[in-house]
């Protein structure tokens, strides 16, 4: 079907001197707004790494914080556990003669087979991540535990089906209350959560003190997808928008970082392709003026009226009386299990967080104000949990933290 639709010469004229050609005046806004910043440090944050260009050609430095860390895949894999249970039984509810005996029995080999892998030395000789150290034991136990548990709800499925039920799998695996359940998987989530958090603020922190950045002037993108298709398209969502914040401690202008999940996107950088990085800085620093040029023509030209300010969205505390969120509840400290929970169900249900970033910001938070020190920090479903004998250690019923005092800062 043709449509017939007439354009106007002139009116079409008009149209490309501001925005549709390579000489209009838009574009002239976007370039000299470019040149002013030439000079300007420019952070770039995709799904795994981290680029820091420097200005005026100088090369960039990379630093790796998901899929090429340490680590992940193996926290993941734990974090992992509540999830594939809960749709195991959410399967068989939708098909009870379908898949999901298959797909049980090869999460219960997978199982078996890390439990096996498991071990204090794994942690601290093989996967030797910094921010973890003095707590392989621990973190052994606690993975140890979460297998076992996992074995045992799959052994007992896979014997009477009609034990794989949503309300079961809450009972006697992620919640509770079961005899049986001396650590609900629900605190072993928020626990791998929040090392991967601890981790990942850690690093980063790190990283971004030891550059020293002028951050009151700093140009900051997300760039590309982050998680699932949905998710981290704003700052309250956005897990590394909260990290560099907190690095930050309250120095960058929140209208100074941007989130482009159309924006393109260097390949993971493996220590070689330092080329590739720096071959996207032009477009990166012309998407950044681009849009805060356009951004600051508000002042100009509407001075008097109110202006915009970004803010990031205050944290609501929840409690057993809470119906409904819409955005991450607040947690009062490590021991505030409610709203720390709450949170599990928040990224789960809302398309636009990222599943890793449950309690990220408030990882990196705790960082902040324990000087960066992982070591001070008291990690809610791992410190003072009663984890009972472990096989990767062979010690029964250790507790392996210091107490946590309910009267601390959070």
């Amino acid at each position: 079907m043709a449509f017939d639709i007439y354009e106007s010469p002139a009116f079409a004229r008009l149209f490309r001197a501001y925005t549709g050609s390579a000489r209009s005046v838009g574009i002239q806004l976007t370039l000299a707004s470019e040149q002013a910043h030439a000079a300007t440090p420019l952070i770039v944050a995709t799904s795994s790494d981290l680029a820091l260009y420097p200005g005026r050609g100088a090369p960039p430095t990379v630093e790796g914080f998901r899929l090429s860390t340490r680590g992940f895949k193996e926290l993941t894999a734990v974090s992992h556990l509540g999830p594939a249970l809960a749709s195991l039984a959410r399967i068989k509810e939708l098909d009870p003669h379908g898949p999901w005996r298959e797909g049980a029995a090869e999460l219960l080999a997978a199982t078996r087979e890390t439990r096996e892998a498991n071990s204090p030395a794994l942690w601290r000789d093989l996967i030797r991540i910094e921010s973890f150290a003095g707590r392989e034991e621990a973190i052994a136990d606690m993975i140890d535990y979460s297998c076992v548990l996992t074995e045992r709800v799959l052994e007992r499925s896979l014997q009477d089906p009609a034990y794989l039920t949503a309300a079961t799998v809450r009972r006697d695996f992620l919640e509770g209350p079961s005899p049986d359940l001396p650590v609900p998987l629900n605190r072993i989530m928020v626990a791998t959560f929040f090392l991967f958090g601890m981790d990942l603020g850690h690093r980063l922190i790190t990283w971004f003190d030891d550059l020293d950045l002028p951050w009151e002037d700093a140009m900051v993108i997300i760039a590309g997808r982050q998680g699932r298709p949905t998710a981290g398209v704003t700052r309250d969502s956005n897990s590394v928008a909260g990290v560099i914040h907190a690095a930050a401690r309250g120095r960058l202008p929140e209208r100074n970082l941007l989130i482009a999940p159309h924006a393109p996107v260097f390949p993971m950088y493996d220590g070689t392709n330092l080329d590739a990085v720096s071959a996207l800085e032009p477009d990166y620093r012309r998407l950044w003026s681009g849009v805060r040029a356009t951004c600051e023509l508000g002042e100009q030209m509407f001075d008097g009226y109110p202006r915009f300010e970004p803010s990031r969205s205050a944290r609501r505390r929840v409690g057993p009386g809470t119906v409904t969120v819409s955005e991450m509840p607040a947690v009062t400290g490590p021991t505030d299990w409610f709203a720390l929970t709450s949170r599990l169900r928040l990224v789960l249900e809302d398309p636009r967080q990222l599943l890793s970033g449950a309690v990220t910001d408030f990882a990196a938070q705790q960082l902040v104000d324990h000087d960066n020190d992982p070591s001070k920090l008291f990690i809610p479903g791992l410190d003072g949990e009663p984890y009972p004998l472990s096989t990767a250690t062979g010690v029964a019923g250790r507790n392996h933290s210091r107490g946590y005092d309910e009267g601390e800062a959070s």
